[in-house]
Parts: structure tokens; C-alpha cells; sequence
């Protein structure tokens, strides 16, 4: 697997995207989509790619996984520029910067289990800010937010409103665990990140992500959010839904489907026999993509039924 090599701290390009998977099982169709969206709009933009192992949460990763993501992402021509980031890798740096929000008060101890938080309504009342509690090996940490982002324009939706204000986010879990929220922000900030293309199922959780950007003083993003392909209303494909991973061996197809998910059928014939192999049809797909073009919709259904998912014609 050869890349360009890339300084994670280097001002290397005005773009910077990035694909983040977690290697709890192979990529299936809707993580396909994703991908080849944020790779689309980086390089339309001229924009270096980047791709990352969100293998925080190890108990959840599966042993091979992150290779077999890296070889469908080979297959599939969608070439990440520098070295892939192992959050696992990167402990050192995130107990760091967790011990220095601890020293400034920015963070604290918090001994509230998931009952107590129920008890309180669901949402935690910032319980513990104040109480001084000691770090007895089964507390969580969290930081403070006293300047919750309530609004945010998203680069292909629009302006979004947030429904509530984030609680005082949870950097450090009481299991030991760095939280997701506080590496994923650590992480783009170390990469230089400055543009995220995702799914639309996280769009509820970006008012809390600018929020904790913004106090942990890193450089602001672009948040990009595509529809989630779904097989049902309220059911997206996910591996923890059993999701058939993608087909190696059926690559133009694969990317003729995702092309027609994205919306691109509007702008270029999406016709095997118009491109002569799956690196010229990235080429034109780089060419004619356009943020504008990707359906305005939190999810679209698919057909479960097809190796592709998505059934309708070419």
C-alpha cells in the first residue's frame, strides 16, 4: 500500500478530508457511500484525503477488520494520502490533554452512573461540577461547556438548529475508555482537518462537536452530512444490523451505485460501458461533483435483497 507521506502537522493543502470507519466489522454499502463522498469532495476541491482508525473503543473492533476496510477503500480507487491515524495508537496524547483540562478546571470528576442520570430525566444536570469528587478509579471525566454552539451551517443541508443545548461532555468513560467525542476533535485538530463528510445519522451530535472543538481551542470545520442508506424507514444499514460487506470483486458497479445514491446521474451518464475502467469514472465523477447535487433527505431506502443495495436502474 503505497501514499504520499504527509506530516499530520503540515499546512498541506487549504483542503483537508478524512474518512474515519471503526474496524468493528468490513464496509458495507452505506459506509461505501460515505467514503466515496468525502473522497469526491476532496479531491474536487483539490483537497488531500485522509483516512483514520476510530479503534477507541477496542472491545468493539474486530481483529482484521481495519485490513479488509483498507483493501475494499484499494479496490475501490479511493487512494488516502499519508499514513493511516490508529486512535489506539494515540493514548499517550489523549490522557495529555485530558490531565491539562483537569489542571486548568476546565474538567472534573464525575461519579454519576447511567441510573442517576435517567433519575435526573435523561440529561445530566452538571451534577458533579462542583462537588470536588476524587478520581477513585471508577469516575468519569468531563469538561465543561459553558458556551454551547446552538446553530451551524452544514456544507450540503443548509442551517441546522440544534434541538438542546450539549450537557458537559464526557472526555474520559468511568470504564477507563477515552470518549469518542473527545479524540475524534483531538485527532482533526492533530491532522488538520477542515472538512468532514459524513453520514446524516450524525448530524444530532455536531452541535456538541463545535461546541468541544471550540473549547478544546481547535481550528473550526466543515460539516458536510450525506443521507444514510437505510432498508427501512429508521433502520440504516450498519454492521451491528448485519449489513453485507461490499463485493470486491464487482468494483465499477459498486461505484456506479454509489454514484447513483449521490445523486451524480443528474450530471454524467452513470453506464459502465461510458468509462473504460473504475479510475476514469472517478475521474469524471471528480469532475462533475457538486454538493448540491446529493438529495437533501436524511436517509434513502435500499434494497436489502441485492449484493449492491441499491436497486434502482442504471
Amino acid at each position: 500500500m503505497t501514499h504520499t507521506a504527509i506530516s499530520p502537522h503540515s499546512q498541506h493543502s487549504a483542503y483537508v478530508g478524512r474518512f474515519a470507519p471503526s474496524p468493528s466489522g468490513s464496509l458495507h454499502f452505506g459506509s461505501l457511500v460515505t467514503a466515496l463522498a468525502s473522497y469526491l469532495d476532496a479531491k474536487h476541491h483539490k483537497g488531500s484525503w485522509l483516512v483514520r482508525m476510530e479503534d477507541i473503543d477496542e472491545p468493539r473492533c474486530v481483529k482484521g477488520a481495519d485490513a479488509a476496510i483498507l483493501t475494499t477503500l484499494e479496490r475501490h480507487h479511493l487512494q488516502w494520502d499519508g499514513d493511516v491515524l490508529y486512535q489506539s495508537r494515540q493514548h499517550p496524547r489523549y490522557q495529555e490533554k485530558v490531565n491539562q483540562l483537569l489542571q486548568q478546571g476546565a474538567a472534573y470528576y464525575c461519579g454519576c452512573t447511567r441510573k442517576q442520570i435517567k433519575a435526573m430525566g435523561g440529561r445530566y444536570n452538571g451534577e458533579c461540577r462542583t462537588q470536588n469528587i476524587v478520581d477513585d478509579g471508577h469516575v468519569a471525566v468531563r469538561m465543561k461547556l459553558p458556551n454551547p454552539l446552538m446553530s451551524f451551517d452544514d456544507g450540503m443541508i443548509g442551517h441546522v438548529d440544534a434541538e438542546g443545548e450539549p450537557e458537559d461532555c464526557v472526555i474520559k468513560r468511568r470504564d477507563g475508555l477515552f470518549s469518542y467525542h473527545l479524540v475524534v476533535a483531538l485527532d482533526d485538530a492533530y491532522q488538520g482537518v477542515t472538512h468532514i463528510v459524513r453520514g446524516r445519522d450524525l448530524l444530532d451530535v455536531t452541535p456538541l462537536h463545535k461546541t468541544l472543538y471550540a473549547a478544546l481551542g481547535c481550528p473550526p470545520v466543515t460539516y458536510c452530512h450525506v443521507p444514510v442508506a437505510a432498508v427501512a424507514a429508521g433502520r440504516k444499514l450498519s454492521k451491528q444490523n448485519h449489513a453485507k460487506p461490499v463485493n470486491n470483486k464487482q468494483v465499477m458497479t459498486n461505484l456506479l451505485q454509489c454514484l447513483q445514491f449521490l445523486g451524480l446521474a443528474k450530471v454524467m451518464p452513470l453506464d459502465s460501458q461510458h468509462y473504460s475502467n473504475p479510475e476514469s469514472l472517478i475521474s469524471a465523477a471528480i469532475s462533475h461533483w457538486d454538493r448540491k447535487l446529493v438529495p437533501n433527505t436524511a436517509e434513502i431506502i435500499v434494497d436489502s435483497n441485492e449484493s449492491t443495495y441499491y436497486s434502482q436502474p442504471l
